[in-house]
């Protein structure tokens, strides 16, 4: 067995705190590679703290990994040691679904093995994250990472970026169309980006007026106070897509009605709670209720190489990871811009 470290969730209730533990050993056609940068984020919160159910302890943590190989089995044929490396939110599938051949590992129907808070492939051996110094993972689900870009912010994109790229190529979002970004956190500062680099005109939909200079740093051509009545009819029947990145709870019929005819609304945010949805703010312009969730494989490692070709990369807070904690409570305030990454040398 390799031996780790890392911080670990004991319970619900716990405080991350370091812990020891052991991954296995890199089989032939495993990747191991020291990790130098994770991401936070907001999922991680709630599964810490079990606010999604069924949550597995002890739990060590996060799917936006960045690091070097040092380490490959003898079958290895994607990657060699010294190469710069990342994983995203899963390290295995199926691998036999028509969904998993597809490339769209993400709606394995048997399940994707998740990076932390999930079981390998055996249903029994517990997957631990990214807040830990080495991980080993099977070669087809680590991705290559460019040497141009600043690794410690290129750590989000394995979340935050393929969550708003994916939908955002599949609906073919860009020139001629106008995209509402709503909200702006870790989610929607890549959506703005992602939307800008596509050719879309973006708008930001924010109930923080304050956020206004910071969407027009990341390109974003208009932003609209959504408390403000005024500003928000402005935009009615506007959009021909919003991008939805808000996790806490919202009237979606509100924000239907900024979508022109067959607008679409599509949802990568996950409030915790059920909402009502009228059939009116549907079938009133002929629109749609969607949801994404990550990308697969390829279009992970597609994002990553657009990535590196245009600059992009996430807005980050480098953080030492004895302070992980008091950023879980900054992420409850939304006092982060944008996305907490920790430099794993702290470790």
């Amino acid at each position: 067995m390799t031996k780790a470290k890392g911080y670990a969730a004991q319970s619900a209730k716990a405080d991350l705190t370091p812990w020891n533990f052991e991954r296995r050993e890199v089989g032939p056609h495993d990747v191991q590679f020291d990790i130098l940068f994770c991401g936070v984020c907001h999922s991680d919160l709630h599964q810490v703290k079990d606010e999604w159910g069924g949550s597995i302890f002890p739990m060590v943590p996060g799917h936006e990994l960045v690091g070097k190989v040092t380490k490959v089995g003898e079958h290895v044929k994607k990657h060699k040691v010294g190469d710069l490396v990342g994983v995203g939110c899963m390290v295995d599938s199926c691998r036999t679904c028509d969904n998993c051949k597809e490339g769209l590992e993400q709606f394995c129907k048997e399940g994707s093995t998740m990076t932390y808070n999930g079981y390998e492939r055996d249903k029994k051996t517990p997957t631990y994250g990214g807040y830990s110094n080495v991980v080993v993972v099977n070669e087809d689900f680590v991705l290559k990472v460019s040497d141009k870009l600043n690794l410690a912010a290129v750590a989000p994109l394995l979340c935050a970026g393929i969550t708003t790229y994916s939908p955002l190529r599949h609906w073919k979002v860009g020139k001629g169309h106008k995209l509402g970004v709503l909200g702006l956190g870790g989610l929607g500062h890549m959506a703005v980006k992602f939307g800008v680099a596509f050719g879309a005109e973006v708008t930001v939909l924010s109930s923080s007026a304050s956020k206004k200079e910071d969407a027009f740093k990341l390109g974003a051509h208009k932003f609209v106070v959504t408390k403000d009545e005024a500003q928000f009819k402005s935009v009615a029947g506007y959009f021909d897509f919003i991008l939805d990145t808000v996790s806490a709870e919202h009237n979606y019929n509100q924000y239907m009605s900024l979508l022109s005819t067959n607008g679409v609304h599509i949802c990568v945010g996950a409030p915790p709670t059920p909402s009502e949805i009228s059939s009116i703010s549907l079938i009133m312009g002929r629109k749609s209720l969607a949801g994404s969730l990550i990308g697969g494989i390829p279009e992970t490692q597609e994002m990553l190489d657009f990535c590196a070709e245009h600059n992009i990369v996430s807005e980050i807070e480098l953080i030492d990871i004895k302070d992980i904690n008091k950023a879980y409570e900054r992420m409850l305030r939304s006092d982060v811009r944008y996305r907490f990454v920790i430099d794993i040398a702290t470790l």
